[in-house]
């Protein structure tokens, strides 16, 4: 057991934590060490077996389970995957558990689970084993819109360029973290985050209320304006396309890539065929491979990229194999990237 994962599930629904004992248990390298039905039992089954891991449901007898993620953070920092329902009120929930400490979150199906949950046994596979590996943040609230941590004349900067950004775990705080820096007079920015359908819409909303920029989820044909942030639909890949009239987005509901839809290489390929010196990728904390290879085809198309640094990474994976695959120009920490973004678009420059 020393190598392996060991995982607590916290779930009310006894078929869900028989389901994950049996996905989680299948892997050689991580085990199931215990269960609990409500937080209260939990609390003990943790203190027991000292966990790697704890997946827990959002909605649960007993005690909420925001309210046991804001006590376990406080007392016994632990890396934690949150299990969510499809919904409106379980995705705004979802996102204050990320925000109290949680590492990722998995959405749970409302029709068939035993089928839908094996549907994507790996998934939940990989989630662990990022949540295991994952660096604990300090918790922060999700704070009413502030003045931007980067001032500067709108005028003064070049709206003839497009900002492409891909993120997966760890994501959601750090591209907050990022966009509420910025100032409103940005060019548009299209952003990729490995989220499901029926959660982005909502992350959009929050982005929304918080950044000086506004954010919205995409739609599909859109003009790009400045000072927006489009947001990748979780049920689509997003492109940007080149048209007579400007830019324009495009939803694409075809297969995943790199088992992602939306999946950050395909936002950056398509970038990568505007007019050499356009665009400015970036790439944030997460696990896998998604966007490495876009965004090698980015710097080999004239871009100026950056990689947020492993030190301020909750998952230090995405960045990682960018830099690996030489599609980086500049590794920066998270707090350093807004200012860089920022200046690029200051100076005349050919990238």
């Amino acid at each position: 057991m020393a190598n392996v994962i060991r995982v607590v599930v916290v779930d009310d629904s006894a078929l869900i934590r028989s389901l994950l004992t049996v996905i989680i248990d299948a892997d050689p390298g991580m085990k199931v060490v215990a269960t609990a039905a409500d937080p209260l039992i939990a609390r003990e089954r943790i203190r027991e077996t000292s966990p790697d891991v704890i997946t827990l449901d959002v909605e649960m007898p007993r005690m909420d389970g925001l309210e046991f993620l804001r006590r376990l953070m406080r007392l016994k920092p632990t890396p934690v995957l949150m299990i969510s329902s499809l919904t409106q009120s379980g995705s705004d929930t979802t996102f204050k558990a990320l925000e109290f400490g949680a590492v990722d979150f998995l959405a749970k199906p409302t029709v068939d689970i035993a089928r839908a949950m094996n549907d994507y046994a790996d998934e939940i596979r990989d989630k662990i084993r990022a949540v295991a590996a994952a660096r604990l943040a300090e918790p922060r609230r999700f704070a009413p819109r502030t003045p931007p941590a980067v001032s500067v004349n709108s005028g003064a900067l070049r709206q003839d360029r497009l900002i492409c950004i891909g993120a997966s775990t760890g994501g959601t705080e750090a591209l907050k973290a990022l966009l509420e820096a910025l100032p409103a007079g940005m060019p548009p920015i299209l952003v990729v985050q490995h989220m499901p359908e029926g959660f982005t819409y909502s992350f959009a909303q929050r982005l929304d209320g918080a950044c000086t920029l506004a954010v919205k989820e995409a739609e599909d044909g859109e003009p790009l304006r400045g000072g927006t942030v489009y947001i990748a639909p979780g049920h689509s890949h997003l492109r940007v396309k080149k048209l007579a009239s400007g830019l324009v987005t495009a939803l694409e509901r075809t297969e995943p890539v790199n088992r992602h839809r939306p999946a950050v290489d395909v936002l950056f390929r398509s970038a990568a065929e505007l007019p050499p010196g356009r665009v400015l990728g970036v790439i944030l904390t997460g696990m896998g491979r998604d966007g490495a290879q876009g965004m090698r085809c980015l710097k080999e198309a004239g871009a100026y990229n950056l990689a947020q640094d492993e030190a301020s990474c909750v998952v230090y994976g995405m960045p990682k194999e960018a830099v690996a695959a030489g599609g980086v120009d500049e590794i920066l920490p998270l707090e350093r990237i807004a200012p860089r973004l920022v200046d690029c678009l200051r100076v005349s420059r050919s990238t």
